[in-house]
């Protein structure tokens, strides 16, 4: 949604708030402002690029929620942490390493370890401050998926102390098969939040916010033709792959069918984001003779350039992982460069 200047109207309020100073629970514009950060495993090095960059040009308190799903729950805490610059990390090889652990497949334990992560490097190599997450002003809402009902749940509620945040980033991370066993909290049992809301800007808008910056951590897809009317974000488009039905079959047998749906359905699901995002960030048409346009949400993605090195979920060459890291410090310097923002440090 432009602005009458063509300016995004996301990116008029972002500015309008860094250049006034506004900061949250003082705010006079009326507006809720959320940013969403997309996971994607090691894929998220690409937010956590982008997020740093915010940081850099002074604009994380312009933000009322940080809202994450996955890998990049890890990020909106570290962007709240009182040390973001600490998400350099994502490009380093000892982070990859202490999560992508493919010699656990021999000792029968995740390949993607999630636990020690948290439990471990965070706590105790490098340090994060969960008391200034659980207290910065901007609220974080960490995303799952919850394994009776299938359905995103963010997870806030439950942020009573800093065991349960971390319990809420791991429970956020805990894809099925690669990432074992979901992860109870508050006496419920959550796996990843890219199950059911890998993009984390729905729930975003459903709790109230007027005004979406979405991280993505994927560029951009080739246009493609115009396709059939959508059965919906929740509708699986084909039969599901193998591999997902064999880990439904077996890592997920004994779970409700309603999380097998919500599994099934998240590459369609994921198809439908890309359409209804790319949606939003077209220019809304002119409002019609003697009438006035419908205010609604406004949602702005960022994506990292189209030929920007590609990361996997399972990546932990520090070469790739850096070049993707500026990728999205880059595609952040460049969205917020019209609007006279400083750029992201080199």
């Amino acid at each position: 949604m432009p602005s009458e200047n063509g300016e995004h109207e996301v990116l008029r309020v972002i500015a309008d708030r860094v250049r006034s100073g506004s900061r949250p629970g003082a705010r006079r514009d009326g507006h809720r402002v959320a940013l969403a950060i997309e996971g994607g495993g090691m894929r998220g090095t690409v937010s956590a690029g982008m997020a740093l960059a915010l940081h850099e040009a002074g604009a994380a308190h312009a933000f009322d929620a940080v809202y994450g799903a996955s890998a990049g729950a890890i990020t909106g805490a570290w962007l709240l942490s009182g040390t973001p610059e600490n998400l350099t990390g994502w490009a380093e090889p000892v982070y990859a390493r202490a999560m992508i652990r493919p010699s656990n497949l021999l000792r029968g334990r995740p390949m993607v370890d999630v636990r020690n992560l948290v439990e471990y490097l965070y706590c105790e190599v490098t340090r994060m401050d969960f008391d200034a997450v659980l207290t910065n002003p901007v609220e974080y809402h960490p995303l799952a998926t919850d394994v009776q009902t299938g359905q995103s749940t963010d997870l806030r509620p439950y942020l009573t102390g800093p065991v349960e945040l971390r319990l809420a980033l791991r429970a956020s991370a805990a894809l099925p098969f690669l990432a074992g066993p979901p992860v109870e909290l508050a006496g419920r049992l959550f796996y990843d939040a890219g199950l059911a809301e890998s993009i984390p800007y729905r729930t975003a808008l459903a709790q109230g916010a007027s005004h979406v910056l979405v991280l993505r951590s994927r560029p951009a897809l080739p246009a493609a033709p115009p396709a059939a009317p959508s059965a919906g974000a929740g509708a699986p488009a084909a039969r599901p792959s193998y591999g997902a039905r064999l880990i439904a079959a077996t890592v997920l047998r004994s779970y409700p069918e309603a999380l097998h749906r919500s599994f099934y359905a998240r590459d369609h699901r994921l198809l439908h984001d890309d359409d209804l995002l790319a949606q939003y960030d077209r220019p809304a048409p002119p409002p019609p003779p003697g009438g006035q346009a419908t205010p609604g949400p406004a949602v702005l993605s960022v994506r990292p350039a189209a030929d920007s090195p590609r990361v996997g979920r399972l990546t932990r060459d520090g070469k790739p992982l850096k070049a993707a890291l500026e990728a999205g410090r880059a595609a952040v310097d460049l969205l917020l460069r019209p609007l006279g923002r400083p750029a992201a440090a080199p």
